[in-house]
């Protein structure tokens, strides 16, 4: 609770992100892994950064939030648990970061939108059904890149395989053959599948399956990436 923390809070690292530029949030996270049980960070944002919330949970940190004045944020996080996150949910929503460059005011509801859509308890889809729906309405849209991010995601978080055979087949009934021999099959989203259904029939273990996926069609992908 942040009763049991807060006189220790003036101590923390502080970190100012409202002028960052392009995608911190990997080397935010490469920071936040080195502070010790009992220690941690004041983020100052100019929005309220729902995203990083469950990414910092999963690395052991309770977190306290305040709006000082308009457009400033001042968050803190304590770690009261030391331990390596645990991957499930390998790509933060980065693209919402441009919404602030166009207007502070958007970018407050482009993160709310998000948190609503993904993180409130209220729905009746699970979370892994509901990547699937992204993938399949990303492709519709001919979003590729974002239908990459989600199979990639779907699969980290423990999507069978099997599941991603139906989707394919529905997309190319849907799309038609041509489409998807053209569009689809030199696309990344396509080339991630590829390399499961590979690394499977080779017997490659799960976890070293989603390192290589991590690897070859994460944030260093540049048709995957989105800043």
């Amino acid at each position: 609770m942040y009763t049991e923390w807060e006189n220790k809070k003036d101590q923390f690292k502080v970190i100012d992100l409202r002028q960052a530029k392009g995608n911190f949030s990997q080397g935010l996270f490469r920071q936040a892994d080195q502070v010790p049980e009992g220690s941690g960070l004041q983020i100052i944002q100019s929005f309220e950064p729902h995203p990083l919330y469950e990414a910092m949970k999963d690395r052991g940190f309770e977190y306290h939030v305040e709006e000082v004045k308009p457009y400033e944020f001042h968050i803190w996080f304590y770690r009261s648990e030391a331990k390596p996150a645990s991957g499930k949910k390998p790509f933060g929503p980065a693209a919402l970061l441009n919404f602030p460059i166009i207007d502070k005011n958007l970018g407050r509801i482009a993160v709310e939108f998000w948190d609503e859509t993904w993180n409130d308890e209220r729905h009746y889809l699970s979370y892994e059904m509901r990547l699937i729906l992204s993938l399949a309405n990303a492709v519709g849209a001919g979003r590729y890149r974002q239908a990459a991010r989600e199979l990639v995601k779907a699969y980290i978080h423990g999507i069978d395989s099997r599941a991603f055979d139906d989707v394919f087949e529905l997309i190319a009934w849907n799309q038609g053959i041509g489409f998807f021999s053209s569009q689809i099959g030199p696309s990344p989203l396509f080339g991630a599948y590829k390399r499961i259904k590979q690394e499977e029939a080779k017997g490659t273990s799960r976890d070293a399956i989603k390192k290589r996926l991590m690897e070859n069609f994460g944030e260093k992908n540049q048709q995957v990436k989105v800043l």
